[in-house]
C-alpha cells in the first residue's frame, strides 16, 4: 500500500512538472496608440487619395512568441486626408464623414477583431477578422507581420460591403471619369 502511494505521488508529481512547462498562458499586449499609424488610401478614375485614422485602442494576444488574437477600434471621426489641401482638404474630409461613405456621427468607431490565424512564416501570419464599418460585420483576411514590439498589416476593404456605394461602378452606370473604385486600403504601424 504505501509502495502504491508512493508511486502515486511520483506520477503526480512528475505530471504537475511536466504540464507546468507545457502550459503556455497567453499575453495581451496593448496597442501604443500615440505611437501607431493607421494610413488609407482610395482610388478613383482620375487618381487617389490617402490620410490617416487614429485607432482608439487596441491589442495583440500572444502565446509565447506566436501570434493568437487581436482586436482594434478607430475612431471614425478621426479621419483626415494627408494629399488634399485648403478648402479641397475640408470638402473631401466632409464628404467621407458624411452618410455618403462612413456616417462618422451615427457611426464613430469601426472594429476588427481575429477569428483565425494560420502562420506562414517566422512573423508572418494570415488573419481572418470580423471587420465592422457602419454597423455591418463582414469577414476581411489580410497579412501581418510581427517583429519585436512592432507589427504592419495590409487590408484591403471592399466598401460596397458596407453599404458605402457613392459613385460604385459596380452600382451605377455611366460615371465615366466619376468613378470611385470600390476597395481601398488600410496599412497599419503598430507599436505595442
Amino acid at each position: 500500500m504505501r509502495k502504491t502511494i508512493k508511486n502515486l505521488a511520483i506520477v503526480a508529481l512528475v505530471a504537475f512538472t511536466t504540464l507546468s512547462f507545457m502550459a503556455i498562458t497567453a499575453e495581451k499586449k496593448e496597442i501604443k496608440t500615440d505611437q501607431s499609424k493607421l494610413v488609407w488610401k482610395g482610388y478613383k478614375f482620375t487618381g487617389s487619395h490617402d490620410g490617416t485614422i487614429n485607432i482608439k485602442s487596441g491589442s495583440l494576444t500572444f502565446e509565447g512568441d506566436k501570434l493568437t488574437g487581436g482586436e482594434f477600434v478607430v475612431d471614425m471621426p478621426t479621419l483626415v486626408s494627408l494629399d488634399a489641401q485648403g478648402g479641397m482638404k475640408d470638402r473631401l474630409e466632409g464628404h467621407l464623414k458624411s452618410e455618403d461613405f462612413f456616417g462618422v456621427d451615427k457611426y464613430p468607431t469601426s472594429t476588427l477583431v481575429f477569428k483565425s490565424i494560420e502562420s506562414t512564416g517566422k512573423n508572418t501570419y494570415t488573419v481572418t477578422g470580423d471587420l465592422t464599418i457602419k454597423g455591418i460585420t463582414k469577414p476581411n483576411t489580410f497579412k501581418i507581420s510581427v517583429y519585436g514590439s512592432k507589427a504592419t498589416a495590409n487590408l484591403k476593404v471592399d466598401r460596397t460591403l458596407y453599404d458605402i456605394k457613392f459613385r460604385s461602378g459596380s452600382f451605377f452606370d455611366n460615371l465615366q471619369d466619376q468613378v470611385i473604385y470600390d476597395e481601398f486600403d488600410l496599412v497599419a504601424d503598430l507599436q505595442f
